[in-house]
């Protein structure tokens, strides 16, 4: 059989042959907008191939549904290789599906068994209103960034790579922290619907290195404050740290908490004078 593995720019999809295959029976919740009133429709979704991720799978459903001239299942996806972020399912009441430490783009079919019964849902999470069935808004996430998540300083042209001493350590710890990709599993998955991971990963980026030091308490002091309006508290369950797919560690939270700690003393003193 054949399945959608990509479809090029202005071309047609580009199919690809699969070896084994599949039915499953899907329960998709399907909502017109934010203040529609929503419900699941169950799909078939027959001969998807075992290799198949699981967004090629939607694509082979939706494939069907146009041609039987029905209304085809809204969802985010762009890059399908792990990296934008943007695929935010609930599998089976899962962020991103059962496989831990990947996006749901990366999800192969092959985790699943013939004849499964799979609900699909967007984020819950208030934060995150719904656009389409499972597409949702998190324009949150922009606005926390907005905050701080930057540094200002001119440093003039880009110095040599070893002219700027930073332990090894320091760097590795930095560079975990900007691997997260923004999808909000960690939000979908805490129970309070926080996002203290997400931000906290943001923060951890440019306050370990020496080029965000200037800014580093006017940074957390932001984003944290802007963070609180949009998302409910962190009382470390610990399940965003679970969720995430590119293992962003709960340490991040901790430093977070510190230099915030920190930085309303440090700006109210400043602010005093």
């Amino acid at each position: 059989m054949t399945a959608i593995m990509d479809r090029p720019l202005g071309g047609e999809p580009k199919p690809v042959h699969h070896g084994a295959t599949i039915n499953l029976k899907l329960k998709v919740w399907r909502q017109n907008g934010p203040t529609a009133q929503g419900h699941f429709d169950t799909i078939e979704a027959t001969d998807i191939g075992e290799d198949a991720s699981f967004l090629e799978m939607l694509d082979l459903v939706n494939e069907k549904l146009n041609n039987d001239g029905k209304e085809p299942i809204t969802f985010d996806h762009d890059c399908r290789e792990g990296i934008c972020g943007t695929c935010s399912l609930m599998i089976n009441g899962v962020a991103h599906g059962p496989e831990r430490g990947t996006a749901t783009c990366q999800l192969h079919m092959r985790k699943f068994h013939d004849g499964q019964e799979v609900t699909v849902e967007p984020w819950r999470a208030t934060a995150f209103p719904i656009i389409k069935d499972l597409m949702v808004n998190r324009s949150a996430f922009d606005r926390i960034i907005e905050a701080g998540g930057y540094i200002t300083v001119s440093a003039g042209s880009a110095p040599d790579a070893n002219l700027i001493p930073i332990p090894k350590t320091v760097a590795d710890a930095s560079m975990d922290s900007a691997a997260c990709i923004g999808c909000g599993a960690c939000v979908a998955a805490c129970p309070n619907g926080a996002a203290n991971l997400f931000t906290s990963a943001k923060i951890a980026h440019l306050n370990l290195l020496p080029q965000g030091q200037s800014e580093r308490y006017k940074r957390v002091e932001a984003m944290v404050d802007t963070m609180e309006q949009y998302f409910g508290s962190c009382t470390n369950h610990g399940e965003c740290q679970e969720a995430c797919p590119k293992s962003i560690s709960i340490d991040n939270i901790a430093l977070m908490n510190k230099d915030y700690m920190k930085a309303k003393f440090k700006n109210r003193r400043y602010l005093s004078r």
